[in-house]
């Protein structure tokens, strides 16, 4: 079942508990099923968006160049 990528994110994110690089982010989204290449289109691209527009807004911080991590 594939979700927003903003729910794909922070769904990786609780599982794993810690910061992580937005590329493990959408690695593991990918390998879990939350996200799928082939019916949501530009996944790097829509990933990034949305975890910059939740660090924005204060549902994700930013841990480092790159990294995530829950508030």
């Amino acid at each position: 079942m594939t979700v927003e990528f903003l729910d794909a994110a922070l769904t990786v994110l609780r599982d794993e508990g810690r910061p992580l690089h937005w590329t493990v982010i959408q690695d593991l989204a990918l390998k879990r099923g939350y996200l799928d290449p082939f019916t949501q289109r530009d996944i790097r691209k829509n990933l990034l968006a949305a975890l910059a527009a939740a660090a924005k807004d204060g549902r994700l911080e930013r841990a480092g160049k790159g990294e995530y991590r829950l508030p």
